[in-house]
């Protein structure tokens, strides 16, 4: 068994080979790296474009994270429930990512009540909105950013966010297949 960790996130992951995509943030293969290779890159200096920037990305994340596990608690079909409980840890995480470079211990209190709908294809629809707000700002966020740290982490979310519009459309699908 090998210890890897994901250039993003900077978590650990444990297994015999590199996971595709890192299992905390979501982050393509490419970033994942053995453990070994790792270095910290978010103490850094960050311009005010930057700050401002990461500071609207911490509140769209947490927003986020409770809207799925708003959204995770109200439904009854297994699936929705399992993809918004991922996409909610995953959004947790992202959050956090950004309050390690923003140098903010604690960031829990920050936001609080999206409220979801009560019906799966509205939250389906609300999801895949928010997502697809995420990819168009942090496509921003990232050509603004002046730390390259900066831009390659706005960079991963837009891949992973874009995924996550992927997962939205398929739920779609799922659900009209019932």
């Amino acid at each position: 068994m090998k210890v890897y960790r994901c250039r993003i996130c900077g978590d650990p992951y444990l297994g015999y080979k590199a996971p595709t995509n890192c299992p905390f943030c979501g982050a393509h293969g490419r970033y994942i790296i053995p453990a070994r290779e790792w270095r910290d890159e978010n103490n850094i200096e960050l311009s005010a474009a930057s700050r401002k920037n990461l500071e609207e990305a911490l509140k769209i994340e947490l927003s986020n994270s409770e809207f799925y596990r708003c959204a995770s608690a109200r439904t009854s079909n297994i699936y929705l429930q399992g993809m918004f409980k991922g996409l909610a840890k995953i959004e947790a995480e992202h959050a956090a990512i950004h309050a390690k470079i923003l140098k903010m211990d604690d960031c829990a209190d920050l936001y609080h009540s999206d409220a979801c709908n009560d019906e799966d294809e509205r939250n389906i629809d609300d999801s895949l909105i928010r997502e697809t707000n995420a990819v168009e700002k942090y496509k921003l966020f990232a050509s603004q950013a002046v730390e390259s740290r900066v831009r390659e982490v706005f960079e991963a979310l837009v891949e992973i966010e874009s995924d996550h519009i992927l997962l939205d459309q398929g739920a779609k699908q799922h659900l009209s297949t019932k």
